[in-house]
């Protein structure tokens, strides 16, 4: 097996852990029965409240953060990292471990943000002031999710960041706001709930 092959499956398999699932075991609850089905932090937290919600959002992003720093541990190589970054955002939507379902990728492709050394140190701290604004005028996740994806893409072009990494960040948004289909339906027929608000 290639090392970029052998990356992309590491990753995809730290993608796939069910976090969601299993912090709502704890809590003696398939969290897959419950609200809008989805294993990711906002269903969690709506669901089971703000620790086990939050619990959800920390492991997920820091999943997207272990497995590009796995590529900078193993040589730093770009095009293995960027890899490593794209196959944990689909191994957590498409998780192994689930027949193939899983969230929607944003603390995941947040956690990836974070941990990509690129040229500029600002896109990810403007990425998530960017959507903590939208999320506090709003207090809708899926917009802000959706925006600050979009968001992060002008960026890497704005700062002239190489093509493969505008590329892999092109990947990751699109996939997250493809996820977001159902949620973007719902926004603009005015019934997607707020934060804080029951799905």
């Amino acid at each position: 097996m290639s090392t970029k092959a052998l990356m992309i499956l590491v990753g995809y398999l730290v993608g796939s852990i069910p976090f969601g699932l299993l912090v709502s075991k704890i809590w003696n609850l398939d969290i897959r029965r419950h609200g809008s089905n989805n294993i990711g932090a906002t269903n969690v937290y709506r669901i089971l409240g703000t620790i086990a919600g939050g619990f959800v959002l920390i492991l997920d992003y820091l999943k997207g953060f272990l497995a590009v720093s796995i590529g900078y541990w193993t040589g730093g190589d770009p095009e293995i990292v960027l890899l490593l970054g794209i196959a944990v955002v689909f191994g957590h939507m498409f998780s192994l471990f689930l027949g193939f379902r899983g969230g929607k990728g944003v603390a995941t492709g947040l956690g990836v943000l974070a941990g990509i050394q690129t040229t500029s140190p600002y896109i990810f701290l403007f990425t998530l002031a960017f959507g903590l604004l939208v999320l506090a005028l709003t207090r809708y996740v899926s917009l802000s999710s959706v925006l600050a994806c979009a968001f992060a893409v002008v960026l890497f072009y704005f700062f002239h960041e190489p093509p493969v990494y505008q590329l892999a960040a092109a990947i990751i948004a699109t996939a997250i706001i493809l996820a977001h289909r159902s949620n973007i339906l719902r926004l603009l027929s005015g019934k997607e709930p707020r934060l804080g608000e029951k799905a």
